[in-house]
């Protein structure tokens, strides 16, 4: 039986590393002031996080499991956990050191604050470790200065302003960690291209097969998992390369091959529904004049 750690609070993940912890509700650790014995992970199996955790890693040689699979972490690289996320530790140097830091702060402290009201907008945070964040050289000062921001708050005594300091700082924090995803995803516009390529190939097989009598209408994470991504990182990517959601682009294949299929009178507008997936032929119709502008049968009478 795996042996996972309950990362509940800040201080449990403080006790491990043997950090002095300045505030209940938020921490930031610098590695080069962890003590060697706050290192070793060697006697679990990996984390569960019960808060957030933004970890920016300066060192190579360490690997987590996610997903099945392990990946890397590399130098420059912020990995963004959210509470109820698991990690898992894969093979690591057993001399491996870790470098750089890692900013943690439990969902309790965004109470009241509009930050709570926005977190769910940051899709990161259930990105997986392989669609991390890589940085610039000018991109890691920027996140370095924020977290001095933080730093310098914590080590002052709380008082009616360090709450709100504290969390507009990591707002403004969360706010420049999406503008630098958005521009990784223009730097990796070959990969990108790429990926949309296979999801169309995918999507064309998916409804040219017997899969949608079998399966039903796919779904974002269907491609997503086929394509070895998480669904929000699929779904970012599927909106900033095409304009649509990933749920849009989907519907938008399914309407084209239901004209096709619309096209043959010897087929019935239920047996079509039934072809694409639909469990009820009304859903079909409805769908089908939302986006065309006709029902199916007034689209047929129409083209012929």
């Amino acid at each position: 039986m795996k042996n996972i750690l309950e990362i509940k609070t800040i201080a449990d993940y403080f006790k491990l590393r043997k950090y002095e912890v300045l505030h209940p509700l938020v921490g930031i650790v610098d590695f080069d002031k962890v003590d060697k014995d706050g290192y070793s992970i060697s006697a679990y199996d990996g984390f569960h996080y019960g808060c957030y955790a933004i970890f920016l890693k300066d060192a190579v040689g360490c690997k987590i499991m996610y997903g099945g699979n392990s990946y890397d972490y590399d130098e420059g690289t912020l990995v963004f956990m959210a509470p109820n996320q698991t990690i898992e530790f894969g093979g690591y140097d057993p001399n491996y050191v870790p470098k750089g830091y890692a900013l943690l702060f439990h969902p309790d402290l965004l109470l009241g604050t509009d930050l709570a009201k926005k977190i769910q907008e940051f899709n990161f945070f259930a990105y997986s470790s392989n669609e991390a964040l890589h940085l610039s050289a000018r991109e890691r000062k920027v996140i370095l200065s924020l977290l001095d921001k933080i730093q310098f708050e914590l080590e002052l005594p709380i008082d009616k302003h360090s709450k709100k300091l504290i969390v507009t700082n990591i707002e403004l924090f969360l706010d420049y960690c999406l503008r630098f995803y958005d521009r990784q995803f223009i730097t990796r516009e070959v990969v990108n291209k790429g990926t949309l390529e296979k999801f169309d190939n995918l999507l064309s097989g998916y409804f040219s097969s017997d899969k949608p009598k079998t399966n039903g209408l796919p779904s974002v994470g269907y491609f997503a998992d086929q394509l070895h991504l998480s669904s929000n990182y699929f779904g970012d990517l599927v909106k900033k390369e095409t304009g649509k959601s990933a749920q849009e682009y989907i519907q938008g294949k399914l309407i084209e091959v239901a004209k096709e299929k619309v096209f043959d009178p010897n087929k019935t507008v239920s047996e079509i529904a039934y072809e694409l997936g639909f469990k009820y032929p009304q859903h079909f119709s409805r769908l089908f004049k939302q986006k065309v502008g006709y029902s199916p049968k007034e689209f047929r009478a129409s083209i012929n």
